[in-house]
């Protein structure tokens, strides 16, 4: 079966942190981008990071730059996203979702759009309190 599974939200201080995990069954991350995406009540979804399993390439929204980390362990097929110092309005829904890659040849932007996403993991909530 071809699936994502996400964990590691839950309920943090403003300023505390949490690392999210993406692990895949079923296909290994070599051939697609793995971006992580949230959504707070009431906003739009947006992209927060993005790294390429082809490559490595990574991106980061600029208001997580420098406090966010994201990163692949291929031996456990899995992409964390550590999330430090973190402020009330990032509590949102977050959610992992992948992208197959192969047919671009290395030739294409990051981040990419969520509605190119082949496979999407169940969102996990973070709530950051004040």
């Amino acid at each position: 079966e071809v699936q994502l599974q996400a964990s590691g939200g839950g309920l943090v201080q403003a300023g505390g942190s949490l690392r999210l995990s993406c692990t895949a069954s079923g296909f290994t991350f070599d051939d697609y981008a793995i971006s992580w995406f949230r959504q707070a009540p009431g906003k739009e979804r947006e992209v927060v990071s993005s790294i390429s399993g082809e490559d490595g390439r990574i991106w980061y929204a600029n208001s997580v730059k420098g406090r966010f980390t994201i990163s692949i362990d291929n031996a456990k097929n899995t992409v964390y996203l550590q999330m430090n110092n973190l402020k009330p309005e990032e509590t949102a829904d977050y959610y992992c979702a992948a992208e197959n890659v192969k047919t671009y040849e290395g030739n294409y932007y990051l981040p990419r759009n969520w509605y190119g996403m082949d496979y999407w993991g169940k969102g996990t909530l973070v709530t950051v309190s004040s």
